[in-house]
């Protein structure tokens, strides 16, 4: 299990709470922040997810930790009828609303305020469930996964894609140099809010990537579990099938 990392050290507050509170503080920044702190990368990984999906032509999708929606708006070129964003933070999906609307979408996507590890959905509802950078935010992972096994389809496609840590010299060095020192100050810069960064770098270090997520999603009964390392190990995408 992955250990417990929040955003606010000194909250009465629980983790789903400290997430909430910190994606509502810093949702209209969060798009522009995104950009800068991965150098744009972050838009190649997504369209490297919608391919994944696509090929299985799905006609239902379920995005989980959605945020202001861009991997729910990518899905969209996979001809999928029905798409829904589910966030716990109902500030970012009120940015992604305002994206969805403007690109005459919202026929097609559905922003829905919800828990991840209480799926406000029937059992076997969706070809396939994509999660971007969110379920290292899952309070219980294991709870979480096994909502998103219950929800899907037998035979769909599961897809994460989650920073991970690189393993080689020197990209090891440098991820963490950048991460513990350089991306926290670029967070205060845009958001005001330095906790929110410095939580998402400890919760990315912490977050139990590369083959013991695998073996986590194996454990809640995925098959075919594989991890597809993105950019020298920076970043990782999990495909996996009920």
């Amino acid at each position: 299990m992955n250990k417990k990392v929040t955003p606010y050290k000194d909250s009465s507050l629980g983790k789903k709470e400290q997430v909430t509170k910190m994606f509502d503080t810093i949702s209209g920044k969060y798009d522009g922040l995104n950009r800068v702190i991965s150098f744009g990368i972050d838009i190649k990984w997504r369209k490297r997810v919608v391919a994944i999906i696509g090929k299985n032509n799905p006609e239902s999708i379920l995005d989980i930790a959605t945020g202001t929606g861009d991997l729910a708006i990518n899905m969209v070129q996979t001809g999928a009828k029905e798409i829904i964003g589910l966030d716990i933070s109902p500030g970012m999906l009120e940015v992604g609303r305002k994206k969805i609307e403007a690109k005459k979408l919202d026929t097609t996507i559905k922003m829905v305020v919800g828990d991840s590890e209480n799926l406000p959905f029937e059992d076997n509802t969706f070809d396939a469930i994509t999660v971007a950078f969110g379920v290292r935010n899952f309070e219980n992972l294991e709870k979480g996964l096994s909502e998103i096994y219950r929800v899907l389809k037998k035979n769909g496609t599961f897809v994460v894609l989650e920073t991970s840590n690189p393993t080689k010299f020197p990209y090891k060095q440098g991820y963490n140099f950048y991460s513990k020192y350089i991306l926290p100050s670029i967070g205060k810069l845009f958001s005001k809010d330095r906790s929110a960064y410095t939580y998402l770098s400890e919760s990315a270090a912490v977050f139990p990537h590369g083959a013991a997520f695998n073996n986590i999603l194996k454990k809640i009964g995925f098959i075919d579990v594989e991890n597809k390392p993105q950019t020298f190990g920076v970043a990782s995408i999990y495909v996996a099938t009920k």
